[in-house]
């Protein structure tokens, strides 16, 4: 198959491996709704292009992976940053009802929402430059309940409160070493290893893997939470996104300096 173009990615496959290269460079892959549109509909061709897998990454040797959210697309205020029809969580309901697992092959920087998308794939395969750091808190953007979810299903609940509440980069050695990605391999073997991953994958019986990772999902996805706890988190939220403090954090950001944040 030769290689594609949708918005702002690439298409590519060797069959029965499929390859969503991010090619938003001028803006560090950041996460627009058109980058989120295209990988979604790359994502649903998947099985009529005959993908087993598919590997999500960006251009090789990227310093940056991805830098989260288009912060231009965030609003002001007012309004949930976050909602159920928003590009982000739209795109990561994609990766996991996406029949073929989804492999993340991370180089550079993974940033705020970028994260969420990375944890929600199904492997992770870290190069050594790879990053993560969830940096909401530096935005003063409350994140969403979901997101919070994909957050503690790829790690430890006081791993998920130590990323969310320093915003610090956890390197990719920690990250493995914490069960959050599955392999941190040398440069000089991160494509090989990526792709022969992919393989050991795509080799096995599509519809039984296809099966088990939806299963996964369900399980994964089995948290009660009733709609009065619901209701209150969104009012909790609410509060964060109609403050005077989300605004300074998409203000400072816009204008490249240190928010001044006073609670409020």
């Amino acid at each position: 198959m030769k290689p594609r173009q949708l918005p702002l990615i690439e298409i590519a496959a060797e069959l029965p491996i499929g390859t969503i290269t991010l090619d938003r460079p001028q803006r560090l892959n950041a996460l627009s709704k058109e980058m989120a549109e295209s990988i979604v509909e790359a994502l649903s061709r998947a099985k009529k292009y005959g993908f087993r897998v598919v590997i999500l990454r960006a251009r090789p040797g990227a310093k940056v992976f991805s830098a989260g959210h288009d912060i231009d697309e965030l609003p002001q205020g007012k309004r949930d940053p976050l909602g159920w029809d928003d590009p982000l969580p739209y795109l990561i309901r994609a990766i996991e009802k996406c029949p073929a697992p989804v492999i993340a092959m991370v180089e550079g920087g993974v940033w705020g929402g970028a994260c969420e998308l990375v944890f929600a794939c199904d492997l992770i395969v870290a190069a050594p430059s790879a990053s993560f750091a969830v940096t909401p808190a530096r935005l003063g953007v409350p994140y969403s309940v979901s997101g919070m979810l994909t957050f503690m299903n790829a790690c430890s609940l006081r791993i998920a409160k130590e990323m969310a509440f320093t915003a610090k980069p956890m390197s990719a050695e920690r990250a493995e070493r914490l069960g959050i990605v599955n392999h941190s391999v040398p440069a000089d073997q991160f494509e090989s290893f990526t792709y022969d991953l992919a393989r050991q994958i795509a080799d096995n019986a599509p519809l039984a893997v296809s099966v088990m990772k939806e299963q996964l999902r369900m399980l994964a996805g089995a948290h009660s939470m009733s709609p009065r706890r619901f209701e209150r988190v969104q009012g909790l939220r609410r509060v964060v996104y109609d403050s005077a403090d989300y605004a300074e954090g998409i203000q400072a950001f816009r204008e490249k300096r240190r928010p001044k944040f006073v609670g409020k």
